[in-house]
């Protein structure tokens, strides 16, 4: 059955308002956490456990018969619900930056139908912006309509891009990292995959691109990112898979084609 905008509205509402109060105890936190590995190179902090706890809290009380999956879940609602609709949440991706006091980090949050994305919210508490979006219905930034650069030449593009943990010289991301290097205008790393996907939403970045990446930290940002007319596909043209995400995100479907074979390796 078709979702209606004014239902989605209201998912989008909850949304946002989930990502507030989840950004207020990243603000509350930041510089006063502590830190402990929760795997190799992986790091949580009190912040991003009481975010999720605040952000499922509330989102539990608005939709109750929803599921839930959270990054720092110890188990997942997803396995004791059988509704078609589901919360992927991310409640502090760029931890790495904001334990080092990089101020560039967010919450991340998406609701799925089966494997529809409905609904997604990013939000930067630093500098108070909110990125979102509902299927059809356009990508915003604080409320005014945002759009990708438009950028077609990959000589002249910006990209972004995330390396996985553990990383060594041997690792085909090294080749990828070099084929791109090799090509595009500029090259940056950033440390938030939902913020890097809505610089590509507003034309900030011309392009992303990522490998070893899970469910949360894409779920709310591929589609912010779609919605404002990029191209989002695997390194092979077809649709990613939100349960092992590895992609380009680019301004326009030619920056794509041009981007891919030096990603396809």
């Amino acid at each position: 059955m078709k979702i209606s905008p004014e239902e989605l509205e209201i998912y989008s509402a909850a949304s946002r308002e989930a990502a507030k109060r989840g950004g207020q105890v990243l603000l509350k936190w930041m510089g006063k956490t502590t830190t402990r590995e929760k795997g190799f190179r992986d790091l949580v902090t009190q912040a991003d456990v009481e975010s999720q706890q605040v952000i499922q809290e509330f989102l539990n009380s608005e939709f109750p018969e929803h599921r839930f999956i959270g990054e720092e879940s110890t188990g997942d609602s997803d396995e004791t619900s059988d509704s078609d609709f589901c919360w992927i949440v991310d409640p502090l991706d760029g931890t790495t930056n904001y334990v080092h006091g990089l101020r560039s980090f967010a919450v991340s949050i998406a609701l799925y139908r089966r494997k529809t994305p409905l609904v997604g919210t990013v939000l930067d508490p630093v500098l108070d912006e909110c990125y979102w979006a509902s299927q059809g219905l356009g990508a915003k930034l604080n409320g005014e309509p945002i759009q990708a650069s438009g950028c077609k030449e990959i000589g002249k593009s910006l990209f972004v891009f995330s390396f996985p943990r553990g990383m060594t010289r041997t690792n085909p991301e090294v080749v990828r990292f070099l084929n791109m290097l090799e090509n595009v205008g500029s090259i940056r790393r950033l440390g938030s995959a939902a913020l890097n996907l809505c610089y590509v939403a507003c034309g900030r970045a011309d392009g992303y691109w990522a490998t070893s990446l899970s469910k949360w930290d894409v779920a709310a940002g591929w589609l912010i990112a779609r919605e404002a007319g990029a191209s989002v596909a695997d390194f092979r043209g077809h649709e990613i898979d939100i349960e092992q995400p590895f992609f380009c995100a680019a301004a326009t479907a030619d920056l794509l084609k041009q981007a891919n074979p030096l990603l396809n390796v």
